[in-house]
């Protein structure tokens, strides 16, 4: 509960410090909307990076885990077969 609280204060104080910012901005309308809409499609950009990097590492690590468990199932697989064979002998 505690961080949720911290987390909207930094949203609110970050929205807070954008308006400030633009109603202070040093720049006309104009230029000011063009430079929110290329930061916001830098932003965009970012946020799309670290989407996929997360899914490529999300991707690998259940491959990873496929992998190790598709060995183990074979080594305990052998390990039965052996077992049975001896069993019968």
């Amino acid at each position: 509960m505690k961080s949720q609280k911290v987390i909207a204060g930094i949203l609110i104080g970050a929205a807070a410090g954008v308006a400030l910012g633009l109603l202070f901005a040093p720049y006309k309308g104009s230029k000011t909307r063009r430079k929110l809409v290329g930061a916001g499609a830098d932003l965009k950009d970012t946020i799309k990076d670290k989407i996929d990097d997360l899914v490529n590492t999300i991707k690998d690590r259940f491959q990873n885990t496929k992998n190790e468990l598709m060995e183990n199932g074979k080594e305990k697989l052998a390990s039965i077969k052996v077992n049975a064979k001896h069993s019968l002998s």
